[in-house]
């Protein structure tokens, strides 16, 4: 799978199958769109084409309201990477870009760009200025410069509805079990890790402070997590602690993993976490002995919960 992560390098004499969005989290929602997409292409001989936008379009039309995103760029590449697509074209969303007309859009981005012969949508798929047109402009269009238009209907989970907001909602209270349910793969947070106060390797459990540089990224309730810690390539079991360190007076929120039978440094190298699930609440000890035993019977937990989980 090619990343054009600048749209207007992207040309293909190719004709495509394109779906497009923002796919924020690649729900269970989003991969059934992208499997009709990589199904249909192969059936047809086509090139199966994602079209996404960054930033997030809501931050450019709401720029004073929050907009918590459940994947990076950078996660959200990665995820696709592993669905079968031929290409993920990134393009820019600016003010500009969103006055567009619908008939403008619909020449410029899946004609002129994608070379577009049919196009896959979810069932709330709107487009082109204020979000005015539909499905049913999408078909007319599609009957004026031949192109096919399916449409998805609402994927469902135990009867509700399957949306990126219900998954932020999820983990701002820390629901990791419901989250990755919808995502259909787990939660994960992507870092650097910088040098912290030290405090836990005094008590055997040093931790990798992990900064995420993104500051929209959406971080789940403070607390306790069982995860799962990518290092150069291969998976080891982890305990995360999200919060301020109260035990120690803290007063910054940090992201630390203790990395369950693993040593060495990792200062100023990139890893992946991926939650499993919350454990407790994060609480304010008594003492760092106290603190440690907690610790032990986190750890003990989490080796025996997960100890059958692929790594």
């Amino acid at each position: 799978m090619s990343i054009i992560r600048d749209s207007a390098t992207f040309s293909t004499s190719k004709k495509t199958i394109v779906t497009v969005g923002t796919f924020d989290g690649v729900h269970l929602g989003h991969q059934e769109i992208i499997t009709q997409v990589v199904e249909r292409a192969k059936k047809s001989g086509l090139a199966a084409v994602l079209l996404t936008f960054d930033p997030h379009p809501r931050k450019v039309l709401q720029p004073n309201a929050p907009m918590p995103l459940i994947q990076t760029l950078e996660e959200r590449a990665a995820t696709l990477e592993r669905l079968g697509l031929d290409h993920v074209v990134v393009h820019p969303f600016t003010k500009s870009f969103s006055q567009l007309s619908a008939a403008a859009y619909v020449e410029a981005m899946l004609l002129d760009m994608l070379n577009t012969k049919e196009i896959v949508i979810g069932h709330n798929h709107r487009f082109g200025k204020n979000r005015a047109a539909a499905v049913d402009d999408l078909e007319h269009f599609g009957n004026i410069y031949d192109f096919g238009v399916t449409q998805i209907s609402a994927q469902q989970l135990d009867n509700i509805s399957i949306s990126s907001t219900k998954i932020r909602a999820a983990l701002s209270d820390g629901d990791i079990a419901t989250a990755n349910a919808y995502l259909g793969h787990p939660f994960t947070l992507t870092g650097t890790v910088v040098k912290g106060q030290e405090k836990g390797r005094t008590i055997g459990f040093p931790t990798a402070n992990i900064w995420v540089d993104n500051s929209d990224k959406i971080i789940p309730k403070k607390g306790v997590y069982a995860a799962q810690v990518n290092i150069e390539n291969k998976w080891y079991l982890g305990m995360m602690n999200i919060g301020t360190n109260p035990t120690v007076n803290g007063q910054q929120q940090s992201i630390e993993v203790h990395v369950i039978d693993w040593s060495g440094n990792l200062y100023d190298q990139r890893i992946q976490v991926a939650l499993l699930d919350r454990v407790r609440d994060e609480v304010k000890f008594d003492s760092m002995a106290d603190l440690q035993e907690q610790l032990e019977k986190d750890k003990d937990f989490i080796l025996t919960a997960y100890k059958t989980l692929p790594l």
